[in-house]
């Protein structure tokens, strides 16, 4: 189920994402985070009815996954595929399938790569480290 928020409250999540995103430019991702965080305690509850919801927990998802935070991140990405439009997203499943690699949760993470794989193709992999794709490879013929 996904609703419509009051065009006033998504423009200031809105803004909080915009300004969240400008500090992941910079780095700065702690400071990211805090923004879609505060974005997040926008959202009415319960906050997974809101498509919002899904590309903010990926977003602070992001900040973890810059920071090597694998734990935080897999709680993040979790929450974003059980909101409107996060099952089946092949970006959220790599995200997924990431997580799972680095916290040696294999079965899991070649599930969620072969999701990503299959919803997106090679090129979803070529932004991040090729170890994730050679991982993948390892485990169904690309």
């Amino acid at each position: 189920m996904s609703e419509e928020l009051e065009p006033r409250l998504h423009e200031s999540i809105k803004d909080l994402c915009k300004a969240g995103d400008q500090l992941v430019g910079e780095q700065l991702y702690s400071e990211a985070r805090a923004k879609y965080i505060e974005a997040l305690k926008l959202l009415p509850s319960p906050q997974s009815n809101w498509e919002a919801a899904t590309w903010i927990y990926v977003a602070v998802g992001d900040t973890h996954f810059f920071t090597k935070n694998f734990e935080k991140m897999l709680k993040c990405f979790i929450n974003a595929i059980q909101c409107p439009g996060g099952l089946g997203n092949p970006f959220i499943h790599l995200r997924l399938g990431q997580a799972h690699f680095e916290l040696s949760k294999f079965e899991s993470a070649a599930e969620e790569l072969t999701r990503a794989y299959m919803g997106a193709g090679m090129n979803i992999f070529m932004e991040d480290d090729p170890k994730y794709l050679a991982f993948l490879e390892t485990k169904i013929e690309i």
